[in-house]
């Protein structure tokens, strides 16, 4: 694999797709792969670490050996986004519970709120090297 940071999501979820859309138009400096949970390189990424094979409740950011959820992983991504997002990153320092409070509360309703979609993305051509099924497929 390669030494960028990978960015998981559940792949169907509406909110979590534009999302990713967002991630991709602000990573200037190619730091992230982005993948479905859902795929097969999202489950075994998520299996080195001991993720249940059916995770779904949140982004999750892997750097380096190290893996991320929820608000840790979202201020971790904004800080290497172009913009303003990395003035985010100052609220890692609050207590994760208090963070994680509102974040679990727009992941109950996010397919509520935004919908969700029968299968998962397929990126565009534009977007094919930055998802982490093409940067497993040879050449």
């Amino acid at each position: 694999m390669t030494n960028k940071s990978v960015i998981l999501f559940d792949g169907v979820c509406n909110l979590c797709n534009s999302s990713i859309d967002f991630i991709i138009q602000r990573d200037k400096n190619d730091q992230f792969l982005v993948g479905p949970l859902q795929e097969k390189e999202g489950k075994e990424l998520t299996s080195k670490f001991d993720v249940p094979q059916d995770y779904m409740d949140s982004l999750v950011l892997v750097e380096e050996d190290e893996i991320f959820f929820k608000s840790t992983a979202a201020l971790k991504i904004a800080k290497h986004l172009s913009g303003g997002w990395p003035a985010l990153y100052p609220l890692i320092y609050l207590p994760k519970g208090f963070r994680d409070v509102v974040y679990d509360w727009i992941a109950r309703n996010r397919y509520k709120w935004f919908g969700k979609k029968n299968t998962c993305r397929l990126p565009t051509p534009e977007e094919a090297a930055k998802f982490l099924s093409a940067a497993n497929t040879p050449a």
